[in-house]
């Protein structure tokens, strides 16, 4: 069991389709509590209920700012990422604006990733890059611009765009913003020789849908 929990802390335990319903929301809530995961990772809308749901355990209620596209106002994922801490989040990932990285508009995506987490108060920011979408330079120089922010974590992916998380990706990030930040792998990670490869590389943090299979595969693999 000992085994299990060691990659259990490691997983947000993630729902964020478009259908997802409370009944949907409500199981998830009741398996991250059973196997101990780190979070449950909802669109904001289920913060509240998650909130509710998750009181008296230690799994914490995880939600996403500008998501998928991150191409919306800084204000508005500032007001987004508030309106979820009070509703009762502990952790926000917010996705960067890719267009303003692209442009080497580096001084925009600064304000924007620090806009939100002024609005994020004591709880946690990931900042998403999309990682599929841009170059090394890219990924190197967004992560650097997360950590200048005051980010506590950087995260290769939303999920919802053209790839997700690799090993080399992970390399790359932990290289770029070094120890003192997180790094979240999500997008593709389904069993636990997935997990345990994106950990190695310097993951601290998996965001997943199939975070069952994942502690199942490592009880099966020990």
């Amino acid at each position: 069991m000992k085994q299990q929990d060691d990659i259990a802390k490691y997983i947000d335990h993630t729902v964020l389709a478009a259908t997802a319903t409370r009944d949907k929301i409500e199981q998830i809530c009741k398996e991250a509590d059973q196997y101990k995961f780190a979070s449950v990772c909802v669109n904001s809308c289920w913060v509240a209920l998650c909130a509710k749901l998750l009181e008296k355990s230690e799994v914490k209620v995880c939600t996403v700012v500008g998501f998928p596209l991150g191409a919306m106002s800084s204000e508005s994922k500032a007001y987004e990422a508030k309106k979820a801490v009070l509703a009762g989040a502990d952790e926000v990932d917010m996705v960067i604006n890719i267009g303003y990285l692209k442009n080497h508009d580096d001084d925009l995506v600064q304000d924007d990733i620090a806009m939100v987490k002024a609005a994020c108060g004591n709880a946690t920011l990931k900042v998403i890059i999309e990682t599929c979408l841009l170059t090394d330079e890219e990924k190197v120089r967004a992560c650097r611009l997360a950590k200048a922010s005051g980010a506590d974590f950087v995260k290769t992916s939303t999920g919802f765009s053209t790839g997700g998380a690799t090993v080399e990706d992970i390399k790359l990030m932990r290289k770029a913003v070094g120890p003192e930040l997180g790094v979240k792998a999500s997008g593709g990670i389904r069993t636990y020789a997935d997990a345990r490869a994106m950990i190695d590389a310097g993951a601290t943090r998996i965001g997943a849908s199939a975070g069952i299979a994942i502690v199942e595969g490592q009880h099966g693999a020990n």
